[in-house]
């Protein structure tokens, strides 16, 4: 993509006004956390003591917003307490610009290194340097400072206090998770009955092992309803795939396939009635005629051997489904033996050593991560000098701006750049334009400021366009409580947005985090967490004594490392950059194969045998050639060379010459051989060439 599509495209994308499902009573009780410290301050303390309380109960509010499964009142509790720090050592080092400089510089480069350890983390610690920049050039002494940074503080225990005091929706984040998952499983159910090798994403079931993390604390207040649906609906989707593949499951044409298609039906039918009564916390409601297509029929089309066994382990399985989401719905304390089967998710003393991990782990100049902290840290300081050096006043805007629009990535870098200067526009004209026609003073202007944070936490999900336009003139609203007129804002602000935009967007040019030269990488790292699960799935059908916690953690390592190139290729699809190593063609093509080879581990995942099985020594003999060629084909992959499988090929070619190629661990064995052989082509040098020729 050359430089002019990629800037066009992602002003578009940045510009775009999505279509969300609004929460105005979250917005409504955010809103009133600002305006009560805000009428506090004005009514017992003064109007910049109002700013710099408004500031905290806003960042706090902010961050309860976030897509993390912490509980709100410590997300809000937590940025207040960052953001009290900041705003202090902001306020010691201000006099002096060298001082505030360096402070800056650290403080950014810790705030950009935050993305480590997660999004939410990088959006909090950019939310510190912005508030910071702000507050600080309200003038107070170093008592003044500490007041200022207690202030903040209080802001957020206020906006804390509300989310306790008045609940909306307890639980409501962990309850979609869940339901969403349970109706991606539902949409896949009835995309297989048209098309038995339809492929599933996995993010949703990955959302909702991820909400159902928790701490002891949690665990003890969890509703049942939301404790055992996600693992059973984790077992129903490898089935639901047995049962439609026409090669292991039901046949392809007659009688079996149409009773397969209405068990499907039934299946989408009772996962999407699970997942209703779990969103809206309501027992399960499923209609007779779903349930009785759910019982073995006494006549009329029948299923017979691995089909059947799918089938019937999809009626019990949707059998325990209902039950898991039918439970009371009341809070229950587990018992002790209970408490230890949630996931465990560390508590915040526990995340230390977490987040020191992830720190080190990119620590480095060719990680994406800390090549933005340094950019973040210099484009700030840069800002910030430039910002002081020139007769607009306001000169933190511009380093403000660029913190608050750079990610790790170029396209959420550029698209938020473009939105913040087009929003600011909007947004700062807005409130002036509101300020001159009305002269209002410090208590409507905290009116105003009120109402702009109210819309801003209504409308965060639509786009940040509308975020920045909500933010710009909640800012002017602020500021003109502390007897800033508006005229000195508008001109000075939008020039000065618009030095830090194009600060923020020439520093990624001229020093990138292109995501395309590690696409193969990517690609390796995919293949190899792909390997091992299938090597699990083959080692458990070769040993069968219980091997299933093996393939669980093998599947998850397989989903992770599918979202991580994922997302790296959606990334890289936005860059300006031509491929290195791997074409557009290429990399769908190979994309493909792994999700081939994924899926048929998973089809014999749904027929692994019990521990009183028979062994099976052609699988032992099939995964000890695969595990002994998949580290060279990894290496392959990354170095630009055809992988080799004739090891694969030649134990598979002695394990039908023994068995013949019936039965459900042959079949799958074969489909992986041809997704390898798909991956070696798509990856073979030269592919890109010769597929240009045969199209001549």
């Amino acid at each position: 993509m050359t430089w002019a599509s990629a800037l066009k495209k992602t002003a578009r994308a940045g510009l775009t006004i999505e279509r969300v499902t609004l929460e105005p009573l979250v917005a409504v009780r955010g809103a009133c956390g600002v305006a009560v410290v805000v009428g506090l301050m004005l009514a017992f303390g003064s109007p910049a003591l109002a700013v710099s309380s408004a500031f905290g109960a806003f960042a706090s509010g902010l961050a309860t917003f976030q897509r993390s499964w912490r509980p709100r009142p410590l997300l809000a509790l937590a940025v207040a307490g960052v953001l009290g720090l900041s705003t202090f050592l902001g306020y010691l080092a201000a006099a002096h610009l060298a001082l505030f400089v360096a402070l800056l510089a650290v403080w950014t480069l810790l705030s950009g290194m935050a993305w480590a350890v997660g999004p939410v983390s990088g959006f909090v610690a950019t939310q510190t340097i912005a508030v910071m920049l702000v507050t600080v050039t309200l003038p107070t002494s170093v008592a003044g400072a500490a007041e200022h940074a207690a202030l903040i503080l209080v802001g957020g225990l206020v906006q804390a206090a509300l989310i306790v005091v008045f609940p909306i929706r307890p639980w409501g984040r962990q309850r979609d998770a869940l339901a969403d998952a349970l109706a991606a499983e539902a949409d896949y159910a009835r995309r297989l009955r048209h098309d038995p090798v339809a492929h599933f994403d996995p993010q949703p079931l990955m959302q909702a092992r991820s909400a159902a993390e928790l701490t002891p604390r949690q665990a003890r207040s969890r509703p049942r309803q939301l404790a055992g649906a996600r693992g059973v609906a984790e077992r129903i989707r490898p089935v639901l795939a047995s049962l439609a593949d026409p090669v292991v499951g039901a046949p392809p044409e007659g009688p079996g396939r149409d009773r397969a298609r209405e068990l499907l039906g039934a299946a989408a039918d009772v996962l999407d009635a699970v997942a209703r009564a779990i969103r809206r916390g309501r027992p399960v409601r499923v209609t007779p005629e779903v349930m009785a297509t759910l019982e073995v029929p006494e006549s009329g089309p029948r299923l017979d051997g691995a089909a059947r066994r799918s089938a019937l382990r999809l009626m019990a399985l949707l059998a325990d489904v209902v039950e898991a989401g039918d439970e009371p719905l009341r809070a229950t304390r587990p018992t002790a033996g209970a408490e230890r089967r949630h996931l465990l998710r560390p508590t915040v003393a526990g995340l230390v050593p977490v987040a020191w991990r992830a720190l080190r782990r990119e620590a480095r100049w060719s990680s994406p991560v800390g090549r933005h902290a340094v950019r973040v840290t210099t484009v700030a300081c840069v800002g910030y000098l430039l910002g002081t050096a020139l007769p607009l006043g306001h000169g933190y805007w511009a380093p403000m701006t660029s913190v608050m629009v750079m990610r790790p990535d170029f396209a959420q870098t550029y698209q938020r750049g473009v939105a913040r200067f087009v929003g600011t526009l909007v947004g700062v004209w807005a409130g002036a334009g509101i300020m001159a026609l009305t002269h209002p003073g410090p208590p409507v202007c905290a009116a105003l400021a009120v109402t702009s944070v109210g819309l801003l936490y209504l409308l965060m999900r639509t786009g940040y366009i509308v975020v920045s336009a909500c933010i710009g003139a909640y800012i002017v609203f602020l500021l003109g409580i502390a007897g800033e007129g508006w005229s000195q804002t508008v001109q000075a602000r939008l020039a000065l947005t618009l030095l830090g935009g194009v600060l923020a967007l020439a520093a990624y040019a001229l020093w990138p985090s292109w995501e395309t030269p590690r696409l193969r990488d990517r690609l390796a790292d995919w293949l190899r967490t792909n390997g091992d699960y299938a090597l699990a799935v083959l080692d458990a059908h070769a040993r069968p004594e219980n091997r299933k916690r093996r393939v669980r953690e093998a599947l998850l390592d397989a989903r992770a490392a599918r979202l991580d190139w994922e997302e790296a290729a959606a990334r890289a699809q936005q860059e300006p950059v031509r491929h290195r190593g791997i074409s557009r063609a290429a990399e769908r093509a190979a994309e493909s194969a792994l999700a081939t080879l994924g899926r048929a581990a998973m089809l014999m995942e749904a027929h692994l045998p019990g521990p009183d099985a028979e062994p099976d020594p052609g699988a032992g003999e099939f995964a000890a050639a695969l595990r002994a060629a998949l580290p060279d084909a990894v290496t392959a992959v990354r170095e630009r060379r055809r992988p080799d499988w004739s090891g694969p090929h030649a134990a598979l070619a002695a394990w039908v010459a023994r068995v013949g190629d019936e039965g459900v661990a042959v079949r799958g064995s074969e489909l992986m051989v041809e997704a390898l052989d798909e991956l070696a082509e798509a990856l073979a040098p030269g592919q890109r060439g010769r597929n240009r020729a045969a199209r001549r």
